[in-house]
């Protein structure tokens, strides 16, 4: 099913009255500036916020599909180092786990397995193979999420993060990370009458490179159409690889979430197109 008619699927389904199910439901009973999202610590999932003593479980699935993957063949052991582009393909799948320690602070762990497919650039001249395959532990990461103050009528929420990725995998290889990545971030949320937005930026380090720069900045919306139904959209990137997101999150059945996920690159070096589809179990 493409990604437009799962959206089409979703504002049908959101008719469906249904019961609270998760830390980012919320209720007609709160102010309206909490409506869209509830009253919990904002994790690192899309438009999800943790309540304390709450535990998310999410399992999904994730294709990556890019036509022109910026690559150096040494950095896969070859000797050649000039930049290409080169058809990139993967299959993830994935486990995020998300609990609510305080009604400030919670903890996050992912993990993901990857079978991932590079086709080299014809213009290539190394001894690099024409396709690299590789498949095995993706990337494996933990988060700590602290909320500095809520928001008011008056105020934005202001958050902070912090991020490490562990190098598990050997160096030369397709998939996973094989240094020490850390990034530090925060971001500022405010709901409306009309939605919800969110503005975030990180500095990450990163150990091969030895060096400190911008990470990943973002402008997010987030919006409850029904007591079913929460779109999500937002502008996300990194350096100069900038993409466009968006959500349809389905609270279907008591304590469980389907999502759907849609990202498009906005520019040459971001991947050219990222559907994600999963369940999150509310505990």
């Amino acid at each position: 099913m493409t990604i437009k008619r799962s959206l089409m699927a979703a504002l049908i389904l959101a008719s469906i009255p249904l019961s609270h199910v998760s830390a980012s439901s919320s209720n007609d009973e709160l102010p309206y500036y909490l409506r869209d999202r509830g009253t919990g610590v904002p994790s690192s999932m899309f438009g999800t916020y943790i309540e304390k003593g709450q535990l998310l479980v999410y399992l999904y699935y994730e294709y990556y599909y890019d036509t022109d993957l910026e690559y150096e063949p040494s950095e896969f052991g070859y000797t050649l180092a000039k930049e290409h582009f080169g058809k990139y393909t993967a299959h993830e799948g994935l486990i995020f786990l998300g609990y609510g320690i305080t009604e400030r602070l919670a903890i996050e762990l992912e993990a993901a397995v990857i079978t991932a497919r590079l086709e080299k650039d014809p213009n290539d001249p190394s001894e690099m193979p024409d396709v690299l395959e590789d498949s095995g532990l993706g990337d494996v990461e933990t988060q700590l999420r602290w909320r500095w103050f809520e928001e008011n009528e008056k105020r934005p929420e202001l958050f902070s993060y912090f991020e490490t990725v562990f190098p598990l995998q050997e160096k030369d290889q397709l998939i996973g990370t094989s240094d020490w990545e850390i990034k530090l971030g925060s971001g500022v949320t405010k709901g409306f009458r009309w939605g919800t937005m969110t503005l975030r930026l990180s500095a990450e380090y990163n150990d091969d490179e030895n060096v400190v720069e911008f990470g990943e900045y973002a402008v997010e919306y987030l919006k409850r159409v029904s007591p079913s139904l929460r779109l999500f959209a937002a502008v996300e990137g990194s350096g100069d690889e900038v993409e466009l997101i968006t959500e349809a999150q389905l609270h279907l059945w008591p304590h469980s979430i389907i999502i759907l996920n849609g990202a498009v690159g906005l520019t040459k070096k971001a991947t050219d197109i990222a559907p994600e589809v999963g369940i999150m179990f509310v505990f």
